[in-house]
C-alpha cells in the first residue's frame, strides 16, 4: 500500500474532503437510516432504544413494542415495567423504558402529540440527546440540525483526520464546520455503511477499500 502524504494547505484538505464525500456518495447514493419505522414517532422510539445495541436487535424488538402499544397515547399511559419486558433484550432497558413512557408524555403535553422540528424543542424530550435528536430530525423531516456521531462516525472521522476529537459532541462541531450542511444528513448513514462494510473496528479492509489512498491512519492494514 502507497504511503499518503497529508494535505498541507486549506485548499488541499477542502479538495481531499471533497474527494472523500465523492468516494462515499458513489458507494452509497442512497443509503438511510437503518431503523425500520412507520413515522416520525416510531424512529425517535427505535433511536432511543438503539443506544448500546445493534439496529438489527432494535428491529427485532420494535415490531412487538408498537404491536402492543401502537400509537404515542398508548405508551404515555404504560406501565413502564411492562415496557421493560419487551424491550428488555436491547440492554439498559429499564431506562430506556422511562425514556420512552416520558417522551411520550412529554410530546403529548407539551407539543400536542406532534414530534417537535426544531433540535432545541426535541432536546427537552426525554431520551433525545443529540444524537437521536439528529437523526429523528434528519430521517424523518429532512432537517439539518447537526451531524449523527455513532460510534462509526466518530471512529472513522478520526480515522480520515477529519477530527482530532473523540467526544462525540466535538467530533460533531468539527464536522458541522468542514461538511457542507447540505451533506450533514447523508455523510453520516454512508460512513455508517462504510464502517459496516470496509473500515471494520477490528479489521479494516484497507486493501478493498476505495479512500485507501486519501488515508493515512497508522494502522492501515497492509497487504
Amino acid at each position: 500500500m502507497s504511503k499518503v502524504s497529508r494535505p498541507r494547505s486549506a485548499a488541499e484538505r477542502k479538495e481531499r474532503l471533497f474527494r472523500i464525500l465523492d468516494i462515499l456518495s458513489q458507494r452509497y447514493p442512497d443509503v438511510t437510516c437503518a431503523l425500520q419505522h412507520a413515522d416520525a414517532w416510531q424512529l425517535l422510539v427505535a433511536t432511543i432504544l438503539s443506544a448500546q445495541c445493534t439496529d438489527a436487535r432494535v428491529n427485532m424488538v420494535t415490531p412487538e413494542l408498537f404491536r402492543k402499544f401502537p400509537t404515542m397515547q398508548d405508551l404515555a399511559v404504560a406501565d413502564v415495567r411492562e415496557v421493560s419486558e419487551v424491550i428488555r433484550s436491547t440492554g439498559f432497558f429499564n431506562n430506556k423504558a422511562k425514556s420512552i413512557v416520558g417522551a411520550a408524555r412529554t410530546i403529548i403535553q407539551d407539543f400536542g402529540g406532534e414530534i417537535p422540528r426544531t433540535i432545541e424543542q426535541l432536546l427537552t424530550v426525554p431520551g433525545a440527546a443529540r444524537k437521536t435528536s439528529n437523526v429523528v430530525l434528519g430521517t424523518a423531516f429532512g432537517i439539518p440540525s447537526g451531524v449523527v456521531v455513532d460510534t462509526h462516525v466518530g471512529r472513522i472521522a478520526l480515522r480520515l483526520d477529519l477530527t482530532k476529537e473523540t467526544n462525540p459532541v466535538k467530533v460533531e462541531q468539527d464536522l458541522m464546520k468542514i461538511l457542507p450542511r447540505d451533506r450533514w444528513i447523508l455523510f453520516s448513514h454512508q460512513l455508517i455503511h462504510f464502517g459496516r462494510e470496509l473500515c471494520v473496528a477490528r479489521k479494516p479492509r484497507c486493501g478493498e477499500c476505495p479512500m485507501e489512498g486519501l488515508c493515512y491512519a497508522k494502522d492501515k492494514a497492509v497487504l
